[in-house]
């Protein structure tokens, strides 16, 4: 609206003042530089629209219409009540003009209503600049710029200070009440007052008590135009009480008992800070079992032995005093079963049964019982604690019925037994419960918690400083639960005892000013309380006359960058505010239109800069009191340009590159020229060098590959050019126990209550239901409206499973139903019960369709798209769009249509002609916001020209370098997508082979000369074609060109079969690979034989091209093979296929079951047995054949012995005696091993009991010879035989 009243004032000056030729938002008419001083935009933001320079002549009209509007119906009164409460910047500025006009000519009758609700929306504020010279010049009423707090504590052994400060001009002065009487400083000596200050001082160096100075103090601060006033200032002295003096007894307790010693301070002022010691000065060492409560008293979980080795004090530390005082000590008596206190226990996994202490379930000792509430104002601190006993110390767990704890917000404290959430809003109402639980059970208590609210600021009124006869409004909005009551007043004085103002209006929490003057400047207060607190703010209405002034310095220089969009900056000052106008090189005309845009706060946009704009501009701000004027000069400068740019490159490794970058720049300023890789700084090192035009990088490495970008920048611009480097490598020769519980969907939320309505948005809030044992995630919040799709419910918002209040943004002209829907992770709750309906009031759009394009369906046509606005956005019935168009960079007028729908077809367009398009919303209620302006074409046609001078580059086997003229813009005849290469094999260097001839394409977006065409055949002939392509099609083809790909690498062998008829051999097979790519010089064939994890040798074999076969003899029948083909040409060796050869058939994979029976097989039961088997028969097998070799023949010795036998041989009957070889029979008293070895056996016997009791002889082969006398006896015999009998041979001999 402020546009409105500078246009106003140019007209009454005598100026034309153009109409904006392009439309702006609030973010496009905001000024670059810091110092804005008139910005609409900010103005607009705090819902206060900025004055006009010529206002009194739009507000005599305004007069006039208030007088009209006094016979208003109580409906236009209502629809004026919510008009004025709505924000005024609203009105785009494709209003301002029809509204201008009906400011100079007056309407009919039958729209001054209409008239009226646009004029009072008008309100307007003026920022004072923070010039400390304009400061100092105005006039100003008093504002409070510090204040003691409300509840002011005071050392009592300290003077008193309660702080007040305030500023106005002229300087106001200060007087003081005392519980609401007035404070007659002079009649008391020890208060003083400080210099330009209203800061009272209180002196006790003479004598006297602090105590007789409590009380409730206000300060008032007064010049001729207000009274401002301070917070009423709670004074109160501190107080340490002393610690009643008490004998204590000794306190027995039972070893495992719970245990409180209470603390029970004096009260202080402010409450002391306790903590726990000995009477030594010992602090108490407190852990999960002994802790101190939050009220001060020490609680034993559970009470052991140890705890009798020390005694136990309360100690109180005062604030003020900086003093400690401390409680007579508790002394400790614990009963135990075990007397000793054995320190080993303290650590005993089991220490409570080690100490015979019995166990027990949790119970809470604080707070008592299962469940109990607690209530916490919003913006405090909550503190919710749970003290359990239980022998063990049982653990304590925090929850949050119906969702999570805030973990931006939640911590734990005292072992876990307090949860403390800071700055606590409405969301972190809800359940709590602690659980506490060890080994023998578990118990919760539930915490119901309450949020309420002192006074909070919503809209907190501000300054309001005005021309004379604008209009103006005080707002004074607090939210706070209770709902806070709002009183205003006037310079300190209630407003209803105030004098009457006509001028002045009074709406609830708002007051509206109408044709302010000079005798309108005071000071207002609103209080706003409840029974939680209260808010008091100051703000005044000022009334200023100021000839303009300029604020910036004079005559700057601005430099700015050929055909770029730039900004000259004009920051004025005045009151009324000032109408602004632009001259260049002193010409009559004024700066605004066509190329030119001047902007509410001052600054003159340039939308595209050129040569003939260069010179000096004058901007001249004017109101009814005066002129001033200031002077910017402007300089253009030529672009920074790099007109030679790096390449693609595809380098070897080792090799050199070098990257161009040639710059065109302005020879007036500085250029620097940077290179960034892959976007970041390059760090230029001894294999790089940098010059001016290039980099150059010396023995290319892997890591070089990336992307380069030369940055060549200036201090006003910078251009950029990007090319990619591949580098190609040298190719080488080829448990919670609450999760326990089931779960299930969350209960349906209930009791929804919609509070805090405003115009545009309400409070929900509902009560969580049931998370049945697994937490609620989010909250889905639908709305179902009556008029457009009655029953149909729509989301409106998500939010987090802690969240159980929000704040719901609405739309105008929706009668609203609400329902929420709990979320968790096993599936979605029932909708809970819609809430009550809540109507907001029409309006007109605030936003326009989305998506506006223009584009042509045909050569000749332009269509026009947009995405309708739904029924959020209508705002009001009949909702329909205005479709404006005109040729771009034209001064032609807009051509408009109105249409319901979502589209609008233009027709008989040139070809690809760029079009400037506006789509506006507009209602019964209004229109919308200006719409911005969207660039749109006009169909395309086929481009009429192809690329020409095609070069083609090889770069290796299967990739090709193009590089291309471009063409003409004008050929194009639409917008350039790409250029695109057709290209097709013609056929294969090698005889006799079939290819395929299909086309395939290559596209290289944009309009770029040069490009890399890969994946292609090595060895081959190819054709290409160039053409370039926009929105409708292909263009004509270029010249036809051919290339052939050098040789490469084949591609793999087809069908590699592996076939192992036995165990002695394996067959391979194989077919040519399908794509040879060149001359097959032969096979490689890598085979190595595995057995699990081990491997063998690895075996080179190379065949012919020609064989496609071969055949391998096994040198392991148990390990298995792997084997990997490929083929070779001259380049070297191609793709390799790799196959192994069959399990064994038991096997259940071919590699793991094979390697899990060679690993297991020592272990298997069968095998064991089996060699058991085999060792015993061979044992057996070798024995009887021993015994057969070791039998001799029978021969008489009666002969050849001279000594006949005794009657006890036992071999007498048939006169025959055995002998046999003592080579080859074992010794008695020896046996056999397993090996075949003769091993002595732990027995007596020796060969020497073979003779008479002398020592026993030795033939020459090692025989024993004896002497066969009469003593020889049946008992000698009987001995042999025994022994005999002891060795297992010849038990088996005797058998034989």
């Amino acid at each position: 609206m402020r546009r409105l009243a500078a246009s106003g004032a140019a007209g009454a000056a005598g100026a034309a003042a153009a109409p904006a030729a392009d439309s702006t938002d609030c973010a496009q008419g905001r000024s670059p530089r810091p110092r804005r001083l008139i910005d609409l935009c900010a103005l607009w933001d705090t819902g206060v629209s900025s004055p006009a320079a010529g206002w009194k002549r739009a507000s005599g009209i305004a007069r006039r219409r208030l007088n009209e509007a006094e016979t208003l119906s109580s409906v236009q009164e209502a629809q004026l009540e919510r008009l004025e409460a709505a924000r005024p910047g609203r009105l785009g500025s494709g209003e301002r003009g029809p509204v201008l006009r009906m400011a100079r000519q007056p309407p009919p009758p039958s729209v001054h209503a209409a008239i009226l609700l646009c004029l009072l929306s008008l309100s307007g504020a003026i920022e004072i600049p923070m010039d400390p010279s304009i400061q100092n010049e105005l006039s100003q009423p008093p504002t409070i710029t510090k204040q003691s707090v409300k509840d002011h504590i005071v050392d009592p052994r300290d003077n008193i200070l309660i702080e007040c400060e305030a500023k106005g001009n002229p300087a106001p002065s200060f007087h003081w009440t005392r519980n609401s009487r007035f404070f007659n400083i002079a009649k008391d000596p020890r208060v003083s007052m400080r210099r330009k200050s209203g800061t009272l001082v209180i002196d006790f160096r003479s004598g006297g008590r602090p105590e007789e100075y409590e009380g409730e103090y206000q300060c008032f601060a007064r010049n001729k135009f207000g009274t401002a006033l301070s917070n009423r200032i709670r004074l109160q002295v501190s107080k340490s009480p002393l610690w009643p003096k008490e004998n204590l007894d000794p306190v027995v307790v039972q070893e495992g008992a719970p245990l409180t010693l209470q603390c029970n301070p004096p009260p202080g002022l402010p409450s002391p800070v306790i903590f726990w010691m000995s009477s030594s000065m010992e602090p108490i060492t407190q852990d999960k079992r002994v802790s101190q409560g939050h009220n001060g008293d020490l609680y034993f979980s559970n009470v052991m032995l140890q705890d009798m080795q020390t005694d136990y004090s309360c100690n109180a530390r005062f604030h003020f005093t900086h003093t400690i005082q401390q409680k007579n000590a508790f002394t400790l008596k614990v009963l135990t079963n075990n007397p000793y206190n054995d320190s080993s226990l303290r650590n005993h996994p089991d220490m409570y049964s080690a100490r015979g202490v019995a166990e027990r379930t949790p119970s809470f000792m604080y707070p008592q019982g299962t469940a109990s509430s607690q209530m916490v104002l919003r913006g405090m601190d909550l503190l919710l604690e749970c003290i359990a006993s239980g022998v063990p110390t049982p653990d304590i767990a925090w929850y949050k019925k119906g969702g999570d704890l805030p973990s931006d917000k939640a911590k734990f404290e005292n072992f876990n037994k307090a949860l403390r959430i800071t700055n606590v809003s409405e969301e972190d109402s809800g359940e709590y419960f602690c659980l506490a639980s060890n080994k023998m059970g578990s118990i919760r208590h539930t915490i119901s918690v309450r949020v309420k609210a002192a006074p909070y600021w919503l809209d907190e009124p501000k300054n309001l400083i005005l021309a004379p006869g604008e209009d103006g409004r005080l707002v004074c909005r607090a939210n706070g639960n209770p709902k806070p009551t709002v009183q205003w007043m006037v310079n300190g004085e209630p407003l209803q005892s105030a004098p009457p103002n006509p001028n002045r209006e009074v709406a609830g929490d708002t007051i509206i000013f109408r044709d302010t003057q000079i005798s309108s400047r005071a000071v207002y207060q609103c209080n706003t309380s409840n029974e939680h607190g209260y808010l008091l703010a100051n703000a005044f209405v000022s009334v200023l006359d100021v000839p303009p002034r300029m604020l910036s310095p004079r005559n700057q220089l601005i430099r700015v960058i050929l055909y770029n969009r730039t900004r000259l900056d004009c920051p004025f000052f005045g009151s009324p505010i000032p109408t602004l106008r632009w001259f260049k090189n002193g010409q009559g005309s004024n700066l605004d239109g066509g190329n030119y845009h001047v902007y509410e706060n001052g600054s003159l946009e340039i939308k595209m800069i050129r040569k003939e704009d260069q010179g000096i501009y004058t901007c001249v701000a004017t109101n009814i009191l005066g002129k001033a004027e200031n002077q910017v000069r402007l300089e253009v400068k030529d672009p920074t340009r790099i007109y030679r740019m790096p390449e693609d490159q595809v380098a070897k490794r080792g090799t050199t590159v070098q990257l161009e970058c040639r710059v065109k720049h302005d020879p007036s300023l500085k250029l620097t020229v940077s290179w960034l890789k892959d976007d970041e700084p390059l760090y230029i090192g001894n294999r790089m060098k940098k010059e001016d035009d290039s980099l150059t990088i010396f023995g290319v490495a892997e890591r070089d590959q990336g992307s380069y970008t030369c940055v060549a920048s200036t201090e006003l611009d910078q251009d950029l050019a990007k090319a990619y480097l591949t580098v190609l490598a040298d190719q080488a020769t080829p448990t919670n126990r609450l999760a326990a519980l089931p779960k299930g969907r969350p209960d349906r939320p209930r009791d929804l209550e919609l509070t805090d309505l405003a115009e545009r948005s309400v409070r929900l809030t509902w009560i969580p239901g049931d998370d049945n044992n697994s937490p609620i995630t989010d909250y889905v919040v639908q709305f179902e409206e009556d008029q457009f799709q009655p029953g149909v419910w729509h989301d409106h918002s998500k939010f987090p499973g802690s969240v159980n209040s929000a704040i719901l943004q609405l739309s105008p002209y929706v009668n609203y139903q609400f329902r929420v829907i709990a979320i968790n992770e096993v599936g979605s709750s029932h909708p809970s019960l819609p809430s009550e309906r809540y109507r907001t009031s029409g309006a007109p759009p605030e936003s326009n369709p989305a998506d506006v394009k223009g584009e042509g369906t045909r050569k000749n046509n332009m269509e026009i798209t947009w995405t309708p606005m739904n029924a959020t956005s209508a705002f009001g019935p009949n909702l329909r769009y205005i479709v404006k168009w005109r040729r771009r960079e034209t001064r032609e007028t807009w051509n408009n249509a109105t249409v319901w729908g979502s589209r609008y077809v233009v027709g008989q367009t040139p070809v690809y002609v760029p079009y400037e398009i506006r789509v506006q919303a507009e209602n019964d209620f209004g229109k919308g916001p200006e719409p911005d302006t969207v660039i749109g074409y006009s169909g395309e046609d086929y481009p009429r020209a192809a690329p020409t001078d095609v070069k083609i580059r090889v770069l290796n086997s299967t990739a090709i370098s193009l590089q291309w003229n471009r063409v003409y813009p004008d050929t194009v005849q639409g917008q350039l997508r790409e250029y695109r290469a057709y290209y097709w094999r013609e056929s294969s260097l090698l005889k006799n082979l079939w290819v395929s001839q299909k086309r395939q394409q290559a596209s290289f977006p944009g309009d770029r000369p040069r490009g890399v065409v890969s994946r292609l055949f090595p060895y081959s002939n190819y054709k290409l074609e160039m053409v370039v392509v926009n929105g409708r099609g292909d263009g004509p083809r270029s010249e036809t060109k051919e290339f052939t790909t050098p040789e490469g690498v084949p591609s793999a062998p087809r069908r590699f079969r592996v076939r192992q008829p036995n165990l002695e051999t394996i067959n391979l097979e194989w077919d040519h690979p399908e794509h040879p790519n060149g001359i097959l010089i032969g096979y490689t064939l890598k085979y190595v034989a595995f057995n699990g994890t081990k491997l063998g040798k690895q075996i080179v074999e190379n065949f012919s091209p020609n064989q496609t076969k071969f055949t391998m003899q096994r040198a392991d029948p148990v390990s298995r093979y792997r084997f990997t083909l490929s083929a070779r040409t001259q380049v070297g060796s191609g793709e390799a296929v790799t196959e192994e050869s069959p399990a064994p058939p038991n096997e259940a994979t071919p590699t793991a079951a094979y390697t899990n029976n060679q690993a297991d097989i020592a272990t298997q039961g069968w095998f064991i047995g089996l060699m058991c088997a085999i060792a015993l028969l061979v044992l057996i097998l070798l024995i009887v054949c021993f015994i057969k070799r070791s039998r001799g023949g029978k021969y008489p010795v009666r002969e050849k012995k001279d000594v006949p036998l005794g009657p006890e041989d036992p071999k007498e009957e048939d006169g025959s005696f055995d002998y046999s070889d003592e080579d080859n029979k074992p010794l008695q008293g020896s046996q056999t091993s397993l090996d075949g070895t003769i091993k002595q056996q732990e027995s007596d016997d020796s060969l020497v009991d073979y003779g008479e009791g002398g020592e026993g002889q030795f033939n020459e082969d090692g025989s024993f010879i004896g002497q066969y006398t009469v003593k020889k006896d049946k008992e000698e015999t009987e001995g042999n035989e025994s022994s005999e009998a002891t060795s297992p041979v010849n038990a088996i001999y005797s058998l034989a």
